[in-house]
């Protein structure tokens, strides 16, 4: 019997220090065997926000207990991993240096190969460490830094079919968490505050919701949020807004979403019907049963990695560390760190807007 492939996975493009260690069970399914996640919010909540020293010293101090806690917790010895995968971008550069240059030193003193990871790879499959998925499907990736549209095809195979031309949505409930007086990190709230509030009191823009295709943007919500925000005197009215921002984007997503669909059956042929949704953002509830609503209407399978999961983690950098080893897709040990990378290098630049994502 074949010793199935061992892949220790290693996070920090922003301010999440992660490890995790994964491997295959017999079926040839993705096992987690330990996934560490260290926050920071404690270190940036007085700043409002993620400062990228502060960090990249929190990285510095934390990744080899973080690492040695994941190893630990797995259950297996550090000889029996079999690769090293860590976050090569996107992200802060100050911070993804830490965690690539950790795992260079680590591959490089077990003479184990190195795989350097696209995090957006890591969303991107992040849904195989809990469902069985299939290529090709549509991805809509939806995170503080990003908010795109991808037809997958398969491992390392993207076309972008839409983005945001302005903010991403992760980024707009972030800034509205803050401009609602909500502690970093804020956005996450929105959904609990709008609990509790009207819908329907505060109509909000819907930027280029009638045209560009499956393109977003969020921009003008956001500018919308903050002239209403100066009037509002009581709590009420802040979760009244809260919830008002909260259906808008409901919307919006349903509405763009409904367009990709179109653009990815033109693409793969009509029975291409998987809708990944990762990211994030993806951890809100109710956007979960919105877009399941609408598969459900145009017969699309709805597939969200775990609410844990959803957010930055190491399990899935050695999720796609994995996938590429079994490829024998390893990278030399000068790999750089890319605060740019973009799943589709050819989407680079947005068409007719000059704005590079």
């Amino acid at each position: 019997m074949s010793k199935k492939p061992i892949i220790l996975g290693i996070e920090s493009s922003c301010d999440e220090t992660a490890a995790s260690i994964i491997t295959e069970n017999e079926q040839g399914t993705p096992t987690i065997l330990s996934s560490i996640v260290s926050s920071q919010v404690d270190v940036h909540k007085e700043f409002g926000g993620v400062v990228p020293e502060l960090a990249a010293r929190s990285h510095i101090e934390k990744i080899d207990l973080i690492t040695k806690k994941a190893i630990d917790k797995s259950g297996i010895m550090l000889d029996d991993v079999d690769a090293i995968a860590a976050t090569a971008g996107p992200g802060l550069i100050v911070c993804l240096s830490v965690g690539l240059s950790f795992g260079k030193a680590m591959a490089s003193s077990l003479n184990k190969p190195f795989i350097a990871v696209n995090h957006l790879e890591g969303h991107a499959l992040s849904p195989k460490l809990n469902s069985k998925l299939n290529y090709p499907y549509l991805l809509l990736l939806i995170s503080g830094g990003h908010t795109q549209f991808l037809s997958v095809k398969g491992l390392g195979e993207y076309k972008r079919l839409g983005t945001t031309i302005d903010d991403a949505l992760g980024e707009a409930f972030d800034k509205t968490a803050k401009m609602l007086g909500i502690e970093f990190p804020g956005g996450p709230q929105i959904e609990e505050y709008a609990k509790k509030g009207d819908p329907d009191k505060y109509k909000l823009p819907k930027p280029i919701f009638h045209k560009g295709g499956c393109n977003l943007s969020f921009a003008g919500l956001k500018t919308a949020v903050l002239r209403i925000v100066k009037k509002i005197k009581t709590d009420q009215e802040k979760y009244d807004l809260a919830a008002s921002f909260q259906k808008t984007v409901e919307e919006i997503l349903y509405k763009k979403s409904k367009i990709a669909f179109k653009e990815f059956k033109n693409i793969n042929g009509d029975k291409a019907n998987i809708f990944v949704v990762a990211g994030g953002v993806a951890a809100n509830k109710k956007i979960r049963k919105v877009l399941t609503k609408l598969c459900n209407e145009e017969n699309f399978n709805a597939i969200f990695p775990p609410i844990n999961l959803c957010g930055d983690n190491a399990a899935m950098i050695a999720m796609v560390g994995l996938e590429k080893y079994k490829l024998k897709q390893f990278s030399e040990l000068d790999h750089p760190a890319k605060p740019r990378w973009p799943l589709d290098e050819e989407a680079a630049f947005l068409k007719g807007a000059g704005v590079r994502l």
